[in-house]
């Protein structure tokens, strides 16, 4: 072992003053392999963010990876016995869905059905759905005049919902769950619920589905949800000071359903609501748990995406390597005679092939801390100029799998570009030497 770490520490020595006497010859190989490994940085940088951005926007709408997600039925004493599990609970949160116009009363919204501020009518018709399917409802509206209301999709929560998804906070803050529930229920809008109110001054009054008067809301706070419909979430212990447990979920143009997200570990609290939920009459063939596996259901394509990025990049890293391999057979030629006189004074061929391969080592891995410093500071760079258009690449650092692969690549390139020059000084013989 100590002989074959004297022979490695000669290798170095060796080849590292081989590249500081050969300065020109090593900047050729370096700029010949650059791009390469370059290349290979990139694709891999570019792929780990990929993934994250196109998980951070599935996230919003589906919830993270490993989040239990509970889909239950309206009917009968549901909603009010998930309210009473729920109470108290970090780990899980239970999410109610209904319609809400803030505005002029008496009139129809702009947005009627619900739909984007900027497609009016996208919404639909009111519907109403069950077991059999979905059912156009007669408007209750349709000979009253459009007036100056937005219509949005109104979330309650019974707790922070953002550990499971993640929304991506615009203005303002977000729902504070501490503290008594407010008269006034507090909302915080996403972006196009956002828009919809700075096109549209609309005066302060809800109405809600259900409700036994309309609040007056206040808006503290706008999030990127991921959402193409307008939607405001509040607490949901302020929305039922408005309005009886049972109507806090309705079936209008396929809203219907209520949804508990949990942690991986809240068993107790799904075992606790199965138990309760049958005990008050919902069947057990209605309560149905799945748990949110994106990772494991996209990484078949991502995987496949990689792997031809890669391959791309590895038919440039291709071209540096044979640009290091024509360097290096034109230095041991140059060198005929120096190898030939060390196997005179009884160098072995082994660490011959040593220095050569050294230097072409040494040259991979400078090559691969430059590729690695230029991808970092690309990153950096698009970030500070594209950054705000692509709220999801938001405080995104360069991934430390693109310097291994950086490093790897110029780790492979150097054995590839350099083994045959080795090969070829290790069989110099040392007859060689009567020429100089």
């Amino acid at each position: 072992m100590i002989r074959l770490s004297g022979k490695l520490r000669a290798s170095l020595i060796i080849g590292g003053q081989g590249i500081r006497a050969r300065k020109l010859r090593t900047f050729l190989s370096m700029v010949s392999l650059f791009l390469g490994v370059l290349a290979v940085v990139v694709v891999q940088a570019g792929a780990e963010i990929a993934n994250r951005a196109m998980l951070a926007d599935v996230e919003l709408a589906q919830g993270k990876d490993g989040t239990r997600q509970m889909y239950l039925p309206t009917e009968g004493r549901t909603t009010s016995v998930v309210m009473e599990v729920m109470e108290g609970r970090a780990d899980a949160v239970a999410v109610t869905t209904t319609r809400a116009i803030i505005g002029e009363p008496g009139v129809k919204p702009i947005n009627e059905g619900g739909g984007p501020i900027d497609q009016p009518g996208s919404g639909g018709p009111p519907m109403t759905c069950d077991a059999n399917g979905c059912y156009a409802l007669e408007d209750p509206d349709s000979a009253a005049p459009r007036g100056q209301a937005v219509e949005l999709q109104l979330v309650g929560l019974t707790g922070d919902v953002r550990q499971f998804r993640p929304f991506r906070p615009s203005q303002g803050q977000w729902l504070d769950f501490a503290g008594a529930p407010s008269l006034a229920p507090r909302l915080v809008l996403n972006e196009q619920a956002a828009k919809a109110f700075t096109r549209h001054h609309v005066p302060a009054e809800m109405r809600v589905d259900g409700a036994t008067a309309n609040p007056t809301p206040r808006i503290i706070g706008v999030v990127d949800d991921g959402g193409y419909q307008p939607t405001a979430y509040v607490r949901a212990d302020e929305l039922t000071n408005w309005m009886p447990v049972a109507s806090m979920n309705d079936t209008t143009s396929g809203r219907g359903g209520l949804q508990v997200l949990m942690t991986p570990d809240a068993v107790e609290v799904e075992h606790a609501l199965r138990a309760r939920l049958v005990a008050a009459g919902t069947p057990e063939d209605q309560i149905h748990v799945t748990t949110v596996e994106t990772l494991k259901r996209m990484s078949t394509e991502l995987a496949l995406m990689r792997w031809i990025f890669l391959g791309m990049a590895a038919l440039v890293l291709l071209i540096g390597v044979a640009g290091i391999l024509n360097v290096g057979l034109a230095t041991v030629g140059e060198r005929i005679e120096e190898f030939a006189l060390r196997r005179a004074v009884g160098t072995p061929r082994l660490l011959l092939a040593g220095i050569v391969l050294a230097e072409t080592l040494l040259t991979g891995l400078l090559t691969a801390a430059l590729a690695i410093g230029a991808g970092v500071v690309g990153l950096q760079l698009a970030l500070t100029l594209f950054g705000s258009q692509y709220p999801a690449l938001e405080g995104t650092a360069f991934p430390w799998q693109a310097g291994v692969a950086g490093i790897i690549a110029g780790l492979v390139a150097g054995v590839l570009g350099g083994l045959v020059p080795a090969l070829r000084a290790a069989r110099i013989p040392i007859a060689t030497v009567m020429r100089a």
